[in-house]
């Protein structure tokens, strides 16, 4: 098995980025970007610039799509939803999907949508990256972290793997797909939500107080994971704190990032789900239940005032 043509949907930080260097590897008429309505109409007037360099891709609607030998979904879990029928006429009867979104869910939506024989397990990590309009600059790559559910070596990872390789892209296939992508879900949990809430840049992760929050998120995750099927480990929160730390200090999340903007962020799908996981298990979620509850209540605050700054500004140029 060989990857020739691929379609990506969502050019965000992580499919600009990722797409871009398979773009260069498999060229332009192998690479499908799939988008509609008024945000395909903007990306062919606008295009998308990657560390202010514009990207030549080839942006295609949903009903002319070809059928891909790999689709690649990097939007919001908002988008999700969408998204999954967006792709519908690349997804072929060897079509090998691979979801990058943030969180636990989006493979089993995509299985339930495309058949598990479809999907790979996959999540990006280690990208630090800015976002704003159609420009986005980053200054570490980061790696996909990709396998089967059942975490065989199959010709499909294979034939990833050769992608990846002749794109730049680095890459693991770790023992165990599923612990790996929750050890990630503790991640965004924790820092995700608490950045976007106290508005901390990854340098601001050597504070105490932050990094005693971290571990009691952690903590929580860990215990649902575990009612879940899944063990993770203290240790592995350790690892997720490092990881941080390694990023560059100014840089952001992209919930942090979202929330400046006045964007909806992921808030449900990080402390949320931890929430609606613990009451499924009986298990307490306190930390986690109140940093929800205080995300979603910046979020509507900081969501007015961009609002009513748009209109102050409109109304100062009349």
């Amino acid at each position: 098995m060989e990857i020739r043509n691929v379609a990506i949907i969502g050019v965000g930080a992580v499919g600009c980025l990722f797409g871009a260097s398979i773009n260069d590897a498999l060229g332009k008429d192998h690479v499908q970007v799939v988008a509609s309505g008024s945000r395909l109409a903007r990306y062919r007037s606008q295009g998308m610039f990657l560390n202010g360099k514009l990207v030549d891709f080839d942006y295609v609607e949903p009903e002319h799509l070809r059928v891909a030998d790999l689709v690649i979904l990097a939007t919001k879990n908002l988008q999700l939803e969408e998204a999954k029928e967006q792709i519908a006429k690349a997804v072929g009867p060897d079509t090998a999907i691979l979801s990058l979104l943030n969180g636990t869910d989006s493979e089993e939506i995509l299985a339930r949508r495309y058949g598990a024989e479809h999907v790979l397990y996959a999540f990006a990590v280690g990208m630090s990256s800015e976002h704003s309009g159609n420009h986005i600059d980053f200054t570490s790559a980061g790696q996909i972290v990709f396998g089967e559910k059942d975490n065989s070596k199959s010709p499909r990872v294979l034939a990833i793997e050769d992608l990846f390789g002749r794109s730049g892209i680095a890459y693991t296939v770790p023992a165990d797909i599923r612990q790996a992508q929750w050890k990630k879900f503790m991640l965004n949990t924790a820092f995700n939500t608490l950045s976007a809430i106290t508005w901390s840049g990854y340098g601001d992760f050597t504070q105490p107080a932050l990094l005693q929050l971290v571990r009691d998120v952690s903590s929580e995750v860990i215990a649902v994971a575990k009612a879940e099927g899944v063990e993770l480990t203290e240790a592995m929160c350790e690892e997720n704190i490092k990881t941080i730390g390694s990023l560059d200090r100014n840089g952001m999340t992209s919930m942090f990032q979202d929330m400046v903007a006045g964007r909806k962020t992921e808030n449900e799908y990080f402390t949320g789900t931890v929430v609606r996981l613990g009451e499924k298990h009986r298990i307490p979620t306190p930390v986690c239940r109140v940093l929800h509850l205080v995300a979603q209540a910046c979020e509507g605050s900081r969501s007015r005032a961009v609002r009513e700054k748009i209109v102050r500004d409109s109304e100062t140029k009349r």
